[in-house]
């Protein structure tokens, strides 16, 4: 049995509680790096004081293997906290990849935005910034007082000089977070708006370049843009300054180390060595807070990213079921339903109720904006009804797991999308094809003989820019996509939009064999060419179901020339059914 994914909360608490362990292991090599580091200067010290007074071969040469040997664990010690940082990647991305995805998915569905791509995005940005050398930074900071500790033993006025450095950087470090964090925090949140007001346009570029819309999107885009370079140059122009500020005050720094040692040497408080050993020691214990100030922004920009990723993920946790449900054959029932969009006072579905038998064809009409395609959304679960319900065989189609429902349930939407891939891929839905499989919903749709015609029949790809298929194409790949596998509820809306007399002919055919095998179909079409081969006719009407019932006794509402002709009440909608074994 597949496995059950943890809840959101439950997932978020637990990459925290592995970023926390991940980020405590490291400390600890970050404890050795720093220990390990100070074998140059007590080497050198070493050297200057002793070797170099008694000329002694020996004790350079034992000085010299313990320097090497202690480099060499130094070296073994960061490559294991490299790692260690790649690991912790690793785990976030594998773990959150998929509820991040998901979530992104459902915030577009209900809301039309973006946010696949920009989850995908911030989840790269915070990868790539834990496997940085950046995120080892403020480890490096934690462990500074080991130097600064070294410093006070070898005389206290060099610990005095390194604790003012240190004091000064981290003065220059609050400064930059306060000058830099909310220009920064703005921009970065602009360019994520531009690029998905950018992105969603450019999924309509064709509507775009016909109309001339170019000149008024680009002159709306560069005012957007221009903000955001505005912020962002605003935040790294302070950003350069303290750092330029930074390394001037660490030379400076330096200088004043030196100058100290050579005052207390002149006073014979200190051997010459100490000079030289107390130099690198200020170095070692200034460069992370160095650091940390030019890598803030990658920190400033980690943190944004994460708290998108973080509010997705919790916000848009799916209330669906993560356990299989087994394939079943039993009655499509809907029960009330009631559905109006997220943040509209709009009602798009009024109570419509109806119930189909496994082996009937239902027919959908209605005027435009009567909520014929809101209603399909439903049917196939991608809409959750704010009230009442939909359910296949007593399971609700929203709650139901969605890889076990993806194989009951066959759905054309108005806009057909193929997926980048192959033909044979789109049809098998992008899992591993069945050829059989393929080739027989090829057959059943009627686009076998249209698909061998292509470059590279069914390998030919969708993608390929050499190769452009037609609206009608498209439509029909589409619906042999819906029949893959002969699922048992099969859900079409408007599928003869894009297709001629022949194509219509062969979309019948596909509902007829649809309807032999047992399958529910429910076609929503405004021609009434398809019609003739539904059972039953719904009609609806501002959401409401206004008629409901066998097709001959509502078929005359059709009229010849396509037009649905609906007669205020005409007819009182159709009880709602009882609801057989249904689940909330």
């Amino acid at each position: 049995m597949k496995a059950v994914r943890p809840a959101p909360d439950i997932l978020i608490r637990d990459l925290q509680r592995s970023f926390v362990g991940g980020l405590g292991y490291a400390a600890l090599l970050s404890l050795c790096v720093n220990l390990l580091l100070l074998t140059v200067p007590l080497f050198m010290m070493q050297v200057q004081d002793r070797v170099t007074v008694s000329h002694s071969y020996d004790t350079l040469t034992m000085l010299l293997v313990i320097a090497v040997g202690a480099l060499a664990l130094y070296g073994t010690i960061e490559f294991i906290r490299s790692l260690t940082f790649q690991a912790m990647a690793s785990i976030f991305a594998r773990r959150l990849n998929l509820p991040a995805l998901q979530a992104a998915v459902s915030a577009s569905l209900e809301l039309g935005s973006g946010q696949a791509t920009q989850a995908i995005r911030d989840l790269n940005d915070i990868r790539f910034f834990i496997a940085s050398s950046a995120i080892a930074t403020p480890l490096e900071a934690a462990w500074s007082p080991v130097f600064l500790a070294v410093l006070f033993l070898l005389h206290p006025v060099y610990g005095l000089v390194g604790l003012a450095s240190l004091i000064i950087l981290l003065l220059l470090g609050v400064l930059s977070d306060m000058l830099t964090r909310r220009v920064l925090k703005e921009a970065n949140e602009a360019g994520v708006a531009s690029i998905n007001e950018v992105g969603a346009s450019l999924r309509h570029a064709e509507t775009i370049e016909a109309m001339g819309m170019l000149p008024a999107l680009a002159r709306r885009w560069r005012g957007q843009q221009l903000a955001m370079i505005e912020q962002l140059d605003m935040g790294t122009r302070r950003g350069k300054l303290i750092a330029a500020v930074t390394r001037s005050s660490r030379m400076t720094m330096q200088l004043s180390v030196y100058a100290t040692g050579a005052l207390l040497i002149i006073r014979n408080e200190v051997t010459a060595g100490t000079l030289m050993a107390a130099s690198i020691l200020l170095g070692r214990l200034l460069a992370p807070f160095d650091s940390m100030i030019t890598d803030w922004r990658q920190w400033v920009l980690a943190a944004a990213a994460w708290k998108r990723v973080r509010e997705l993920v919790l916000s848009r946790s799916s209330q669906r079921q993560t356990v299989p449900t087994p394939p079943c054959q039993g009655d499509l029932v809907v029960d009330r339903a009631l559905f109006a969009p997220p943040g509209s006072e709009q009602t798009v579905i009024k109570g419509v109720s109806f119930s189909l038998e496994p082996g009937e064809v239902l027919g959908v009409v209605g005027p435009s904006g009567a909520g014929k395609s809101t209603l399909a959304r439903l049917l196939v679960g991608v809409l959750k009804p704010n009230a009442g319900g939909v359910y296949l065989d007593g399971h609700s189609t929203y709650l139901w797991e969605r890889g076990s429902f993806g194989a009951m349930v066959g759905y054309l939407p108005q806009s057909v999308s193929l997926l980048n891939g192959t033909i044979a891929e789109n049809i098998a839905r992008m899992q591993d094809p069945d050829p059989h499989a393929i080739l027989e919903a090829a057959r059943i749709a009627g686009v076998h003989e249209l698909i061998g015609r292509l470059p590279l029949g069914y390998d030919t790809s969708v993608a390929d820019s050499d190769f452009r298929l037609s609206g009608g194409q498209r439509q029909r790949i589409g619906l042999a996509r819906a029949l893959y596998g002969m699922p048992r509820l099969i859900v079409l809306d408007e599928p003869n939009a894009n297709l001629d007399a022949e194509g219509e002919q062969s979309l019948i055919r596909a509902v007829m064999a649809a309807r032999e095998s047992g399958a529910i179909v429910v076609l929503i079409a405004h021609r009434p060419s398809v019609m003739q081969v539904v059972d039953k006719l719904l009609v609806l009407r501002d959401g409401r179901v206004q008629q409901f019932g066998p097709r001959a006794a509502i078929a005359g509402m059709i009229s010849p020339s396509g037009r649905v002709e609906i007669e205020p009440a005409a007819a009182a909608p159709a009880a709602a059914p009882a609801v057989r074994g249904a689940t909330a």
